[in-house]
């Protein structure tokens, strides 16, 4: 998927601004964010469900919802993982078959037996996870090249976010499909995604392969000291200051080592909220190194 200065208005108001982004092929990304900083409205764009207002966006080499073709390679969940209540699971698996083409009836069912779940079970009474189950097993279903949920798990409670994410990664094994996973929950996106990409205001703030990024942040502790006196190979992303002691989030692709300091790796929460209040601090936040670069 690659966006090109995406941006989509409703009159006045602002829903994404001059989105410029990279999703490569083959990986489970994460796309993590603030509240209304886009993530939905882009999935939305990618999908298909809207049009741009302004910039480009292509999705498996073609533009989305151009045609049955195109619809038929991109899988979608959306934030309330829609079912229809007064439909069976059976129902659901019939209505897939008919709309899609390359539909997967093996797989479907399946996925349903394997759940545990009883085909004759209107969806309007089934759990919120079975449901995530149903629409996860629908989307699956029709074999598409790139499956995109937009934060599929956020009303679910523990156990039903982690059967549920357990479920997506078997699929991602068995049929290697590139998957968009947007959430809120950091620490459900470091157990499953090896992509990560952090949008705040509309704007890429860091992008990257999980384990690239986890290698190349750290946490330095050391006494009081200027931001300028560390070494050139190391990028500032944030820093504080006590009377004796400073502390600095900095990202190196080069491992530096100082007697005095106490050097410790992040993890990707801590990296992505890093990165998420500098951003937000925008030009309120204090000057450092990293500024220039």
């Amino acid at each position: 998927m690659e966006a090109r200065a995406l941006g989509k208005r409703y009159g006045r108001k602002v829903a994404l601004s001059d989105c410029t982004l990279s999703v490569p092929a083959g990986r489970v990304v994460g796309l993590v964010g603030p509240n209304g900083a886009g993530k939905s409205t882009l999935l939305q764009l990618a999908c298909g469900l809207i049009g741009p207002t302004s910039g480009s966006i292509e999705v498996l080499g073609g533009r989305p919802a151009s045609g049955p073709a195109q619809l038929a390679k991109v899988g979608f969940v959306a934030q309330d993982t829609p079912t229809y209540a007064g439909l069976s699971i059976a129902d659901h698996l019939r209505l897939g078959a008919r709309l899609n083409p390359g539909w997967d009836a093996r797989l479907a069912e399946d996925r349903i037996r394997q759940l545990g779940l009883d085909p004759a079970q209107k969806a309007g009474r089934l759990s919120g996870g079975q449901r995530a189950q149903v629409a996860l097993t629908v989307a699956v279903a029709k074999r598409p090249e790139l499956l995109i949920l937009d934060e599929p798990v956020a009303a679910l409670d523990p156990l039903a976010r982690r059967e549920f994410l357990q479920s997506l990664m078997e699929v991602v094994a068995e049929h290697g499909t590139t998957v968009v996973l947007s959430s809120h929950l950091v620490s459900d996106l470091e157990r499953v995604c090896d992509h990560l990409i952090s949008l705040v205001a509309s704007r890429v703030q860091i992008a990257g392969d999980v384990d690239d990024l986890l290698a190349t942040h750290f946490r330095l502790t050391t006494t009081r000291r200027d931001a300028s006196t560390l070494p050139e190979v190391m990028r500032i992303v944030q820093e504080t200051h006590t009377e004796r002691q400073s502390t600095f989030i900095v990202r190196s692709d080069k491992a530096v080592q100082d007697p005095s300091w106490v050097l410790e790796p992040l993890n990707l929460e801590d990296l992505v909220l890093t990165h998420m209040s500098r951003a937000r601090a925008g030009s309120g936040h204090r000057p450092t190194r990293e500024d220039h670069r």
